[in-house]
């Protein structure tokens, strides 16, 4: 009692001082977190002990820990550290036949002992990335309730039960301070639609990246399922599925939810950095425009897409030579990734000196109906502001496809987030190169079969002169001697860094500045003079640049009056909140 009581005091302190918690004090700010909410109980003992995630150490704990915390005869005699530790669990990996079984074994890992699996994930980041995240993770999605076994400490709420919201929150935090939630709705999972509760999957899996590319530390991140029902109507008759059984709640009933979710962990936990993912064509924007100016949210498939879109392209200029503002851009599928593409390179060509009516007029979109117009009854709020007017083309009646579009206007940059495989045929690309001397094409869809077109297609079709990026890991291509690197257009290059330099600076709102500097703080990453340079870092190096991303953003929080931290030097905050993968005693 006197230690605990010591703690409450060494609380207090930290908690009444303006100044950042530097490091170590925040690692004991954590326990303190800990102890007060568990009755002063100094630590768990046993087999409680070796069930939280957060605390085992498996074969790692030492013999004067096992005596003191009840583990002696409960694991076997030899202590490991966590470098033997994480080797065999990389030897097992490699003798995993497929991905999907890869994916099951490190989720075993994850569940029992979080400190090992970031330590194995770190260090083959680039090779486990599609493992335990895009694409791998669609599989775990469809087969989620199948094979379910542990809540992997998410929140499950319910649109049929707003009132237990808090007591979800508070039950699955347990006591922890939360500083980033990645919360679904699961209506648009990747290219894979409406997956009910099983897209709590996309949560964790977000999570998983922003620890392990930029040091956010896992206990203090919540992963939620908001479950408003699904219109996937196989899961609806599938006795096995573990989410609510009927169609999607009424917009009145979402919305008033959507409302009741966000208040709760606002209050609950003051500083939160608020990430949503995959939310429905219909609902994610005008979430974001709801809350963006109130709190610091994020939305993934708006602003992260159209943040390393962005960065791809500022990548491929600075190959080319050329200036943004003198663009032609074409988006095929202007949904949410694609409209939020778009209103993200409309916002740098003003930053880059555009007026916004000057900006408007380099944009084309096109969608199932072909090139979007003004006059159609069924545009969305976010398709509208770059609609075309039929004046502007004697042939309007026939721009019904890509390919009559990329003719009748000769875009410089193609963007894909259709999801319709092949979209991008020999003849549109030849069209388009025949106009530019370096297309910028960048087939986003996933996961593979629903990619536009295949990097190595575009290479061969443009002779080498396409500067490409892709939404899905491609090898490099060999053509006619030259080795062309392709960037992966992935959004974990950009938002866990993003996410780092917001909550550790403690950023009151998430900017169009913040993330205009965010990618461009991106440039330079890459040898632009290289033959065959990628207009994008490799994913590879995500938890090294990651920190510049993040020095950035803090930085810039600071210039806009918006840190609630105190710091004079943006590297050091961002070192100082850093999470480490490392056994602590």
């Amino acid at each position: 009692n006197r230690v605990f009581l010591k703690f409450k005091s060494v609380t207090h302190v930290l908690t009444t001082k303006s100044q950042p918690i530097d490091k170590d004090k925040r690692l004991l700010q954590n326990e303190v977190d800990r102890l007060a909410n568990s009755g002063g109980k100094i630590m768990k003992k046993g087999y409680e002990l070796l069930n939280d995630p957060f605390l085992n150490k498996g074969t790692a704990f030492t013999a004067e820990e096992r005596r003191k915390f009840g583990l002696v005869g409960i694991l076997p005699p030899v202590v490991q550290d966590i470098d033997t530790q994480a080797e065999q669990v990389y030897q097992n990996l490699e003798n995993k036949p497929d991905v999907s079984e890869k994916r099951h074994y490190l989720m075993t890992i994850f569940s029992s002992n979080r400190t090992l699996f970031y330590y194995v994930f770190k260090k083959h980041i680039a090779e486990l990335m599609p493992v335990v995240y895009d694409p791998g993770i669609a599989e775990s999605i469809r087969n989620y309730s199948e094979f379910f076994i542990t809540p992997q400490n998410a929140a499950y709420l319910s649109a049929d039960r707003p009132e237990d919201l808090e007591t979800a929150i508070k039950n699955a935090s347990e006591g922890r301070d939360i500083d980033l939630i990645v919360v679904t709705d699961a209506e648009a999972i990747l290219g894979i639609g409406d997956w009910g509760t099983n897209g709590v999957s996309i949560s964790v899996g977000k999570l998983m990246v922003y620890t392990a590319a930029a040091g956010i530390d896992p206990s203090r991140v919540l992963p939620v399922v908001l479950d408003a029902g699904t219109n996937r109507q196989s899961l609806i008759n599938d006795p096995l599925y573990l989410g609510l059984h009927h169609k999607r709640v009424d917009d009145g009933t979402y919305y008033t939810f959507v409302d009741q979710f966000v208040a709760c962990v606002e209050k609950m936990f003051p500083r939160l950095y608020l990430h949503f993912e995959d939310f429905g064509r219909g609902h994610a924007a005008k979430l974001l425009n709801k809350y963006d100016r109130k709190y610091p949210v994020f939305n993934d498939d708006i602003e992260g897409t159209g943040i390393i879109s962005l960065a791809g392209a500022l990548g491929a200029l600075n190959i080319s030579g050329e200036k943004l503002t003198d663009q032609v851009y074409m988006c095929f599928g202007a949904g949410t990734a694609g409209c939020g593409i778009a209103d993200r390179f409309y916002q740098e060509m003003q930053h880059q000196g555009l007026s916004a009516d000057e900006a408007r007029k380099h944009f084309y979109l096109v969608d199932r109906q072909g090139l979007l117009f003004d006059d159609m009854g069924d545009l969305t709020p976010e398709q509208r502001p770059f609609a075309r007017n039929r004046s502007e083309f004697k042939n309007a009646g026939e721009l019904t496809t890509l390919e009559a579009a990329v003719k009748a206007i000769h875009p410089t940059i193609l963007i894909g987030t259709s999801t319709r495989g092949g979209a991008f045929t020999e003849a549109i690309v030849r069209e388009m190169a025949s106009h530019t001397e370096r297309p910028i094409i960048f087939p986003l869809s996933n996961p593979t079969e629903l990619a536009e077109a295949t990097a190595e297609d575009l290479i061969r079709w443009t002779e080498g002169r396409a500067l490409v990026a892709t939404g899905i890991p491609s090898k490099p291509v060999v053509y006619n001697g030259t080795t062309y690197h392709i960037g992966q257009a992935n959004n974990a290059l950009i938002y866990p860094g993003l996410g780092l330099g917001v909550i550790a600076s403690g950023a009151r709102l998430v900017t169009d500045r913040m993330i205009s500097v965010a990618a461009h703080s991106m440039g330079g990453i890459v040898d632009p003079s290289a033959p065959g340079a990628a207009v994008l870092p490799p994913v590879m190096k995500v938890n090294l640049f990651s920190d510049t991303v993040a020095e950035a953003v803090a930085e810039e929080a600071k210039a806009e009056g918006l840190n609630r931290n105190d710091f004079t030097d943006a590297k050091a905050c961002i070192k100082a909140y850093k999470w480490e993968p490392a056994y602590r005693s």
